[in-house]
């Protein structure tokens, strides 16, 4: 398949791509690893007039400690994710789902900026990021606001981004030696999850996050609740699917969803120790 015909910009800074945004709008998109945009492209379910090629931008790509707060550079590949000591130490549910992200194809050239920006509900990054309690700080000619996990997507592949705004930063508060779990059905090893569930506990609080059972990642709150009143990871994850909508389509049924993510959840909780 072959995307409709676009104009290419390459911008090597933060400064170089949000000028290209100024300038073309809502008719550019931009291209960062391009394991998400690029098929949309070729199936035309994407058409923009202008591509801005990010990927050489290294202003935003790191991994740092910030005092007891992860920052990642929204360029950072998700092969650097998973391999990097400090999100090993302070966010390893975040390392581990980085490595579990399609194939070492893609997790050489996604970028966890991509996926998160990308908003599909059945992503690993935006799950793990959601159970962690993660922020996303987003850059524009307005200036700089930080949008928390929960409020950045409104829907199916949308989010609060401007069209001349980018997200730069992935913060996320440290969980250094808390305890946490990650399930993941696929049909095959390098599918979006058919469902998936990130559990990150914190003190004495524990965050169930759920991926394609809605049009965003979202969290499990019935669990959670069932969680905070003392129950145990049996009962709390038979409430698993309430107040969520899964989509029917050729991998599953909704109904088949819903009973994945009870499973999953019970088989996470006890992971991560509940």
């Amino acid at each position: 398949m072959i995307p409709a015909p676009f104009d290419y910009v390459r911008a090597d800074s933060y400064d170089a791509a949000a000028a290209a945004l100024g300038e073309h709008g809502d008719e550019a998109k931009l291209l960062a690893g391009g394991q998400s945009l690029l098929p949309l492209m070729k199936l035309r379910l994407a058409t923009p007039a202008v591509v801005v090629d990010v990927s050489r931008a290294r202003d935003l790509a790191y991994v740092r400690d910030d005092g007891g707060v992860l920052a990642i550079g929204a360029l950072t590949r998700h092969c650097d994710v998973a391999r990097s000591a400090d999100v090993t130490a302070h966010a390893p549910l975040l390392a581990h789902a980085a490595g579990s992200v399609g194939d070492p194809q893609v997790r050489h050239r996604g970028t966890v900026g991509g996926s998160v920006a990308h908003a599909d509900p059945s992503a690993d990054i935006p799950t793990a990021l959601l159970a962690l309690g993660a922020s996303y700080v987003v850059r524009g000619p307005g200036g700089t606001r930080e949008v928390s996990a929960a409020d950045f997507s409104t829907g199916f592949l949308e989010t609060v981004l401007a069209p001349d705004e980018l997200l730069v930063e992935i913060r996320v508060p440290s969980a250094r030696g808390e305890a946490w779990g990650y399930e993941k059905f696929t049909r095959r090893a390098i599918d979006w999850a058919t469902v998936a569930v990130a559990v990150q506990k914190r003190g004495g609080e524990t965050s169930v996050a759920l991926a394609n059972m809605g049009s965003t990642v979202l969290r499990a709150a019935a669990t959670e609740a069932a969680l905070a009143s003392g129950a145990g990871a049996a009962d709390a994850a038979a409430h698993a699917d309430e107040g969520t909508e899964p989509a029917a389509d050729v991998t599953a049924s909704a109904e088949f969803r819903r009973h994945l993510a009870r499973v999953l959840t019970k088989r996470a909780l006890v992971a991560a120790g509940r």
